[in-house]
């Protein structure tokens, strides 16, 4: 072992425990993403916003560089769309891309660059996106961007996390929650101060205060390097070993895995409207006068991450409580119950809408609040969890794709939510959040199957059989 090496082990073997009960790398770690996704949620929560209410009005798009061929390539694949179908549109390819170019990214940490110098360059490509989309020429610039960008910084920051603790170790599941804890808080604060100055100031204030909190993200990240887990060898180095062949386990692993990325992007099409369609419905639906003042629409997006952050804390102390009784279901267990908890906030959400039929009245900000409790207590118990789930039964070497793999399911979930999204127009507000329950209960029925069949596989208690067994 290198005197560097040891170095590092030694970091870690005394911060072990120093951030609440865990190691000082995640406390750091969590700190980046909160910046990272401080200035990724304040850019998302104005993007929908933004394209209807100014950036599509006469004598805008005209400045954008390269929209027409841009709208020719959505037009081709979509048809003709209405400004709120394209708005949606654009926003759920946005969304999409930003859960698919991590695969890419942690391709490229895990073969050539490490994870720290990938990270390093997505964070420098997001900022320089958020400040672009401060100028309405360089809209589509800005986009790809930040595209690049997340690619390089998103999966390859979360797999740090995982790199933090052994295979076994008990705490990682609850890790991941306190880490999106921290990316919980930061949605909270980036629609109140972005979102706020998009609407009230100006979109481009917005942007750009985005962009100075991504330059925050980076200089926490360079600070906090040191408690990092040590990079492992690059397999593109010409002195490393090549990698091991997979293992039977890992191979099926690897399989279900996959598998169950679009059943995942089913369970989420909820959760991921409410940057795109919840928005524009709820500025027409939701009674926004409070005591005589009007709640700017953005700051829906600081409710459900308020709602988010409690119900996360709170998942994580009923585990915690759980464990000390009883023994903990399995990881995708906890999926199958959040979505089931989950599914019941787009049903809620009908019957607000149908409420709004029946009388012809803005309905209660109550509805938004009981939307937001069932939805977000069932998410603490998908995305957190999913993460950890991944990155324990990820073979090992690329546990920086298998992070990017889960991810695909928001790339699936959110394209569908834009396409979704466009029926806005056209249908109730009853029947469209009903069918985004239904596709809900359909991910519920296919999880338990899936759980029901090869479940036991992706148990931590699930052992490979031994050489000579394997042989016979």
């Amino acid at each position: 072992m290198t005197a560097q090496n040891d170095t590092a082990g030694g970091v870690r073997a005394r911060g072990d425990k120093v951030f609440f009960g865990h190691p000082a790398g995640l406390g750091w770690l969590s700190a980046s993403e909160f910046w990272e996704r401080f200035s990724y949620y304040g850019m998302l929560t104005l993007l929908a916003l933004y394209m209807k209410h100014e950036l599509f009005l006469p004598g805008h798009l005209a400045n954008v560089w390269g929209f027409s061929t841009f709208r020719v390539v959505f037009t081709s694949f979509y048809g003709p769309m209405t400004p709120q179908a394209l708005a949606s549109n654009i926003y759920g390819f946005y969304a999409a891309f930003v859960y698919l170019t991590p695969l890419g990214g942690g391709f490229l940490a895990d073969r050539y660059l490490g994870r720290t110098r990938a990270v390093i360059i997505g964070a420098c490509l997001m900022a320089l996106g958020h400040f672009l989309m401060a100028f309405e020429a360089s809209f589509i610039l800005a986009l790809f961007c930040l595209l690049i960008g997340v690619g390089f910084f998103k999966g390859n920051i979360a797999t740090q996390v995982g790199d933090l603790y052994g295979h076994e170790d008990p705490r990682r599941a609850d890790a991941f929650q306190i880490y999106m804890l921290g990316i919980q808080i930061a949605v909270i604060g980036s629609p109140l101060v972005c979102g706020s100055l998009g609407e009230k100031v100006g979109w481009h204030w917005g942007f750009g205060v985005a962009g100075v909190g991504m330059l925050v993200g980076l200089a926490t990240y360079l600070v906090g390097r040191p408690s990092f887990p040590p990079e492992r060898p690059r397999a593109a180095s010409k002195d490393t070993p090549a990698r091991a062949p997979l293992s039977r386990t890992d191979r099926t692993n690897v399989i279900i895995l996959i598998v169950l990325i679009p059943v995942m992007a089913l369970s989420v099409v909820t959760n991921q409207q409410i940057g795109n369609a919840y928005m524009l419905w709820a500025e027409t639906t939701y009674n926004l006068n409070v005591l005589g003042f009007q709640v700017p629409v953005t700051w829906m997006n600081s409710l459900d991450a308020i709602f988010g952050a409690i119900t996360i804390a709170g998942a994580v102390l009923f585990w915690r409580w759980w464990g000390t009784k009883w023994a903990e279901p399995d990881e995708l267990a906890k999926i199958i119950i959040g979505v089931i908890i989950a599914m019941i906030g787009p049903l809620c959400l009908a019957a607000a809408a149908q409420q709004f039929v029946m009388t012809g009245h803005r309905v209660s900000l109550g509805w938004a609040l009981a939307f937001e409790a069932f939805n977000n207590l069932g998410f603490a118990n998908m995305f957190p969890v999913g993460l950890a789930l991944y990155s324990r039964a990820a073979p090992k070497g690329l546990g920086g794709m298998m992070i990017a793999v889960f991810y695909l399911h928001l790339f699936l979930g959110n394209f569908l939510i834009g396409y979704l999204g466009g029926f806005l127009d056209t249908m109730s507000g009853t029947m469209f959040w009903l069918m985004h329950a239904g596709l809900m209960a359909v991910s519920v029925v296919l999880l338990l199957a899936i759980r029901l069949w090869v479940g036991r596989a992706l148990s931590p208690a699930y052992a490979e059989p031994a050489p000579a067994a394997e042989a016979a």
